[in-house]
């Protein structure tokens, strides 16, 4: 027997006719990609001092030495990182999403992203940890510990979306108040973590690309194969039982899939919130709910929302420039408290 949806999803999720839904998906992909190229050469263009497109080719396909084709190497690891990270971010907000059956939900409601925080602080502060290579391996440990304790908490082989949420945001709660605590007794700790904390690419380097990669490409591969699974689990477990989906496994491998992106891309960046939340739901309301559309979707459009918030960032504070996770958050507060009333009115 088929479970029917909350009144508040099918509003959210109401299907568009057919025809017009296969030629939005169809003409979305290209379109999608010629953008994110778009993004990626102005993230490579633009900064304290802009490049030509000229310039840009130059750098990319020469290397004589010159100032442009320095710039360009430079700010070539700080594009490939956001591209990076952009997809592991909304990959993981999309999974979380379906797993939680909450359209607001994000990498940051089940405490990865204060997971890693929390284990930055404790190596800056109780191991000495100074340099980037060694915020990635504690971040990583911080937010693959919390994904573990999460899912333990949350029931484990019984766990529900609801356990989960509530087991992520205590978690979030306690590691928050340890974090501030131990900044506040330590100086220098909170001088090095000014800086991390905000989120940003401008650290970017080769090395930091390297380490994170195989964890980006791993989590990337497990968050595309579970589109089935998850549509699956999106009617209702009695359905997805019912069509065969191992609910268990299904949200652990849901749980590590979303760990190990979110993990990897708050070790190289620090803690970006909103665009797990944003590029999912905007997203959804012209591909459906179908994962197998959703996840390709928010791989590309993710990264387009965070190099775009980083070029942005380098435009307006000249010849300064503003972090990008401080940009994303002032772009996506407003976002959410539109998305949260949209959905107060759906449920009226």
């Amino acid at each position: 027997m088929l479970v029917d949806s909350p009144p508040e999803q099918r509003a959210e999720t109401a299907p568009a006719p057919p025809a017009k839904r296969r030629v939005l998906r169809a003409a979305g992909l290209p379109v999608s990609v010629a953008v994110l190229v778009l993004i990626v050469l102005a993230s490579i263009a633009v900064g304290a001092k802009d490049l030509s497109l000229a310039q840009v080719w130059h750098g990319l396909f020469h290397d004589s030495g010159t100032y442009g084709d320095v710039v360009v190497g430079e700010r070539l690891s700080r594009t490939v990182l956001g591209l990076l990270a952009g997809a592991a971010l909304g990959l993981a907000g999309a999974v979380l999403q379906a797993l939680t059956r909450n359209p607001l939900a994000d990498p940051g409601l089940l405490g990865i992203n204060a997971g890693a925080s929390a284990a930055v602080v404790t190596g800056i502060t109780f191991f000495g940890v100074t340099s980037l290579t060694g915020y990635v391996w504690f971040a990583f440990a911080g937010a693959a510990g919390v994904g573990a304790l999460v899912w333990f908490l949350g029931g484990s082989r019984g766990a529900t979306p609801v356990r989960l949420v509530l087991a992520g945001t205590a978690i979030s709660a306690a590691l928050f108040g340890y974090l501030q605590a131990v900044m506040i007794m330590d100086d220098a700790a909170l001088g090095r973590m000014r800086f991390w904390t905000v989120g940003s690419l401008a650290s970017a380097t080769s090395g930091t690309i390297r380490e994170v990669l195989p964890f980006f490409v791993v989590g990337t591969v497990l968050a595309l194969a579970l589109a089935r699974p998850l549509n699956a689990m999106e009617m209702g477990d009695d359905t997805a039982k019912a069509l065969g989906a191992n609910l268990n496994r299904t949200r652990a491998l849901s749980m590590l899939a979303a760990t190990v992106l979110c993990g990897a891309a708050t070790a190289a960046c620090g803690p970006i919130v909103f665009v797990g939340l944003m590029i999912p739901h905007i997203v959804r309301s012209f591909t459906g709910p179908d994962m197998r559309w959703i996840l390709p979707y928010a791989a590309i459009l993710s990264p387009v929302l965070l190099l775009g918030a980083d070029v942005l960032g380098r435009i307006v504070a000249r010849p300064s420039e503003l972090q990008v996770g401080i940009v994303t958050a002032v772009l996506g507060g407003p976002v959410f408290i539109f998305l949260v009333r949209r959905r107060r009115t759906a449920q009226l």
